[in-house]
Order: C-alpha cells, then structure tokens, then sequence
C-alpha cells in the first residue's frame, strides 16, 4: 500500500536547493561518480527495418547532446544511466510515431471502415511517459531551477576510491 502525503524529495536536491532539514531528510544512497556509459541502441531498439534504424540514430543523437550537459549540471552517474536512456528511447518512439502519423494520417483504412491510427495511442502514451522524465531529469524551466550544480567535495572524494 502507498504511504499517504507527498513523495519525500531527494536528499541532494534537498541540500542544493538549500532546504536541507536533518529531521526530514535523509542521506540515502550515494553512488559512485563514474560517467554514464552510452548503450547499445541495437539491443534497445532491434530491427534492420529503415525507420528502426533512424530511431536508433535519433536516440544515439539525443544522447550525445544530453548526457554531457547532465553529467555536469545535475551529477548524472552512470548508475543512473537507465532513466535517461528510457528518455532517450521515449524521444525515439515519439519521432516515429510523429512521421508515421504524417505519412498515413490520423484516420486509416480498417478491417471494419475508417479508424483512428493507432500510432495516436502509442504517441500519447510515450508523450506522458516523456513527461514525467523530462521532471525527473531536470529538463524543463521549471524543474531546472529546482537544481544547481553539484559542488566539488574535498572530503567526499575519497569514499569511492
């Protein structure tokens, strides 16, 4: 069962947001600073097919472009390389669905007469999931000002050596 009020925030954003209260935040986990490492999109994303290839690519770019900004900016490590990279792939989804949609249209030709394309589903799904990630990653106006840059710790270096 859910636990009732509202989501507890992150302990770091807690201390760079300048809120940190030692009676209600915790540490939690602390991972080690090591730089995210790309993923193989061939294995995210299978298939030869030309549009499969092209989502591939799109999703390779927008990590090129993200993952060094993240890295800097918020502490990105590649523990928690997962969420951007379900990011990347929701980008992915949405630019497919995108020319599917303007090469055949939101009303198709069906078993049963003229239906909505079900690539309109599929677009809104990955629209909310992208959503939802954008907060988390910090990406929208909003949320970025929520998070300053992590600042360099003399004492802490030393743990993950």
């Amino acid at each position: 069962m859910a636990v009732p009020g509202r989501k507890p925030k992150p302990y770091i954003a807690a201390v760079r947001e300048g809120t940190f209260r030692a009676d209600r935040n915790r540490e939690g986990v602390r991972f080690p600073p090591v730089d995210p490492v790309e993923p193989r999109w061939a294995g995210i994303l299978p298939g030869a097919d030309p549009e499969t290839v092209r989502a591939r690519k799109t999703a390779a770019e927008l990590w090129g472009r993200l993952v060094p900004v993240l890295t800097h900016s918020a502490g990105l490590v590649d523990t928690q390389r997962e969420t951007v990279t379900d990011y990347c792939v929701t980008w992915a989804w949405i630019v497919m669905g995108q020319r599917a949609l303007a090469r055949e249209g939101v009303v198709i030709d069906g078993d049963r007469g003229r239906v909505r394309n079900p690539w309109c589903t599929v677009l809104s799904q990955q629209r909310q999931h992208f959503r939802s990630l954008v907060g988390e990653l910090g990406l929208t106006p909003a949320s970025a000002q929520r998070i300053a840059a992590p600042q360099p710790d003399d004492d802490d270096d030393d743990i993950f050596d």
